[in-house]
This record gives structure tokens, C-alpha cells and sequence, in this order.
């Protein structure tokens, strides 16, 4: 996978560091009568009151003593964290004093001082941060970092730089980094084995391919299924978008890179489960070998579809893949996609939008994300709408016949290619930060993917 340096925000325990105090409005007149009189004086004289993510910066007798941060009365977000790398000053190392939430505190520092720097040199580096310990909730914490930065590369990495050849590269070094199985299926057996897939990709030079990865964790765990729609650029196809609707679809691959970080944590953290992935990597291009409005595609779970919108390219790519990973009947399957603007306007950007067809795992996918700061928005799989699908010429049409609740038709689509007795979630992100917040920059975005974990890991046997 595409590795950005994940370690330069980070310092060696040994290192000569200043100290952070992390402090709640409640814990702050104690750590005042801690302090030196002059910084209690200082923090005071500057209106200090332990706000959620303010920084107060305390001298000392030859420069920066330490630092204060606020945290506020709710409970600990690691983008409480994310302003500091870059709040700090340069060429900085700092420790983090006991008080603070060491979890929550590696995970905001780390994604906080994550930029893209492939193609333009950083304007300064962050401030570094020695790990705070090795308790396993810290390692914890590491992992699912790296794993998101490792995303939010892939989604930042221009078209150009990344096409269905290197996404599938990006998915076999993750399958040698981890130890897992790798296999990637491509022209002719790509062609047959996944049709649907082999059409969405057949106006593209640039030859579409299926990636799948397989990991034997525990030997008698249940198999989870993740599947990621990896559409590397979308033109839209023959039913073109506009430029302004085209400028961001190098992040039209943002699903399966969330799908690969997510398997990366599952596989690093040593999940006690059989994992099977299955990235669908292609470029929906424009050209006299591309699909066509009102084509009929066959796909491997034997429906027809027509293409009302060669634009609604994803949820084919998705159909093959899910026919694909249903063959192997696991117990819980899961697929990441930007896949509709209809989920954007219902939603906004922040919240990726939760269809399931199981309740349980409903709950357990949006306990975990208010728990740990990654929400999720369930939205119904409703079937009063799924005649909206039919077609006169296929089984069903890739696109609905009302302009309305476009991300519950899309979901419903992906629905027909999963057998009754899976459980399945679907999720549709954005994966995208329009603007920098703490611990946020703009640019590509893990949206979801820490809820995944944890909801994952709560409906595993103990």
C-alpha cells in the first residue's frame, strides 16, 4: 500500500522532552496550585479556563517550560489531540503528563500530523510526541492510526499516480506486509468471473482488476467479508459528469480504501477471525468501448441488469464483488462505497450512512462509532421502494425510476446480490475532508472505519 511516513510526528522514549498537562475545567485549579506561581499566573492572567482543544504555551527561565491543553467536560476526542503536531513549535518533542487519555491522545496526535506530501514538500514538520506507554489499548491506538493514514494516502494520490494496476499493488503489499494470501483476477478470468465489474471498467486503457486478499487469523474463527468499490477515476462514463461533479473522483476509490485499512487493523491487531477482501479496481472512463446508457450487463450472481446511467458505476462493481464474497458464506459481510451524492445531502459530509439488514449489528456498528468519536447514521433499506429498480428488458436497472431516496435505492440494488441469512452492513462515505479541522486535514478521509473495527470486534466470541 502507498506508505506515507507514518513515524515522523513520533520521537524515541529517551528523547529530552517537554511536558503536556491535559486538563479538564474540574482539574484545573488543582494543576494551578501544582504549577510554578509564575505559570499558574500566566495561564491565569491569559483567561485560561481548559476549553476543548485550547492551547496555552507556559515560559520558562530559558524558553518553552511545557504546554497546557483544555479538554473540556465531554469525554475525551482524539481530535481534541489534533491540533497539537502543528500547534507546537517545529523541531519540538513533548510527553504527555498522566492525566491524559493515552489512547485517545497518540491516535488525534498521529492523524493530526498527517499531510500529502507526494508531490509537494511539507511547509514545516510537526512537533514529535513520545508514545505515552505499551499498554495494548495504545497499541491499539497506533495501528488503527497507521491504518487510516495508509488510507487517507491511497484516497489523496491523484488519478494518475493510481489506476486499478496500483490499487491492486496497494492491496498485495498490505496481503505481504500482514502474511495473508494474495490473488488478483484480470482479463479474461476477470472477465468471467466478474462481468459487471469487467464492463464498468471496459472503457479504460487502463485494464480493470479484482484483488482479493485472504487471511487465516484463527483457524476456526467465523469469515468476515469486506468488499470495497475502488474506482480509481469516474468520468461518469458516457452519461458525463460536469467538471465541478468531476474534480474530486480521484477519491471515487475512497470505499476500498477503507475496506483495505480496515483489514489492516484487523490483520495487525490479531482479530480472531478468517478474512477474506475483495477491492474492485477500475477507472469508469469515456470511450467507444465503454458501456452504454440502456445496455444489459450480466453479472456473476446471474441477474441482468440494464444501465439506466453508465454514472451509477459503483453499485455494479459492488454487485460482483458481493456475489463474489457471498460464495463463501461468511457470518458477517460488510462494503464500504462513495456511492451516492444522495446520502451527502441527506447526511452532509461528516456522517457515512449505515444500511443493514440486521439489527444487531446495527447497534453494534453505531454503539462503536458514539464510542469512539467515528459516528454513523443508519438509514432504512425500504422495500416499497425496491420496484423502483424494475426493469422491462433485465431483472433490474442500475438506477431508480424516481428521483428521490437515491441512496436507499442504491442500497437496495446492492441488497439483490446478498442471500438471505447474511448479515450484511453497507456503508456509502464521503471520504473526503472538504476543510482542515484538528486532527482533520482537507483531503482524503478513514470515515468510518474505527466504528467498523470496534463494531466488529464487539459482535466477535470472546
Amino acid at each position: 500500500m502507498s506508505d506515507p511516513d507514518l513515524h515522523w510526528a513520533l520521537a524515541a522514549s529517551g528523547d529530552p522532552a517537554r511536558r503536556i498537562h491535559a486538563v479538564t475545567p474540574e482539574e484545573l485549579p488543582a494543576l494551578l496550585a501544582r504549577l510554578d506561581p509564575a505559570a499558574a499566573g500566566f495561564l491565569g492572567e491569559a483567561g485560561f479556563t481548559a476549553e476543548a482543544g485550547k492551547l496555552a504555551l507556559l515560559p520558562g527561565r530559558t524558553g518553552l517550560a511545557a504546554a497546557v491543553l483544555g479538554l473540556g467536560s465531554a469525554a475525551s476526542s482524539p481530535f481534541t489531540y489534533g491540533a497539537l503536531p502543528f500547534g507546537l513549535p517545529e523541531n519540538t518533542t513533548w510527553q504527555l503528563d498522566e492525566a491524559a487519555d493515552a489512547e485517545a491522545a497518540l491516535l488525534g496526535w498521529m492523524l493530526g500530523a498527517y499531510r500529502f506530501t507526494r508531490h509537494k514538500a511539507p511547509g514545516r514538520r510537526p512537533a514529535r510526541l513520545i508514545p505515552p506507554g505499551d499498554a495494548p489499548a495504545v497499541q491499539r491506538a497506533q495501528v488503527l492510526a497507521e491504518a487510516m493514514l495508509r488510507a487517507r494516502e491511497l484516497i489523496n494520490l491523484p488519478a494518475a499516480d493510481l489506476g486499478p494496476a496500483e490499487l491492486s499493488d496497494a492491496t498485495r503489499a498490505l496481503a505481504e506486509r500482514c502474511g495473508a494470501h494474495f490473488e488478483e483476477f484480470a482479463g479474461e478470468p476477470l472477465a468471467h468471473g466478474f462481468p459487471a465489474v469487467a464492463a464498468v471498467g471496459a472503457g479504460s486503457y487502463r485494464a480493470p482488476r479484482v484483488a482479493v486478499i485472504r487471511w487465516e487469523g484463527a483457524a476456526d474463527g467465523p469469515l468476515v467479508a469486506l468488499c470495497g468499490k475502488g474506482v480509481c477515476f469516474d468520468t461518469g462514463g458516457l452519461d458525463l459528469k460536469t467538471p465541478d461533479g468531476m474534480k474530486r473522483m480521484k477519491k471515487d476509490m475512497g470505499g476500498a480504501a477503507i475496506m483495505l485499512g480496515l483489514a489492516e487493523a484487523l490483520m495487525r491487531l490479531g482479530a480472531p477471525i478468517r478474512l477474506l477482501v475483495a477491492i474492485g479496481a477500475v477507472e469508469n472512463a469515456v470511450s467507444s468501448t465503454a458501456m452504454r446508457p440502456l445496455d444489459v450487463l450480466r453479472t456473476r450472481a446471474g441477474l441482468t441488469v440494464e444501465v439506466g446511467n453508465t454514472d451509477a458505476e459503483g453499485r455494479l462493481v459492488l454487485a460482483d464483488l458481493l456475489a463474489f464474497a457471498a460464495e463463501q458464506k461468511p457470518s458477517l459481510l460488510l462494503d464500504a462505497a462513495t456511492l451516492t451524492g444522495a446520502a451527502r445531502v441527506a447526511l452532509g459530509p461528516d456522517l457515512p450512512a449505515l444500511f443493514t439488514n440486521d439489527e444487531a449489528f446495527a447497534v453494534a456498528l453505531s454503539a462503536a462509532g458514539d464510542a469512539c468519536h467515528d459516528p454513523l447514521w443508519r438509514l432504512p433499506l425500504h422495500e416499497g421502494y425496491a420496484s423502483w429498480l424494475d426493469s422491462s428488458v433485465a431483472d433490474l436497472n442500475n438506477v431508480g425510476s424516481r428521483p428521490m431516496a437515491g441512496s436507499i435505492v442504491a442500497a437496495l440494488f446492492l441488497s439483490r446480490f446478498v442471500p438471505r441469512g447474511i448479515r450484511w452492513a453497507h456503508l456509502d462515505v464521503y471520504a473526503w475532508n472538504d476543510a482542515a479541522r484538528p486532527g482533520r486535514p482537507e483531503g482524503g478521509e478513514a470515515m468510518g472505519l474505527r466504528a467498523l473495527h470496534a463494531g466488529l470486534m464487539s459482535l466477535l466470541p470472546a
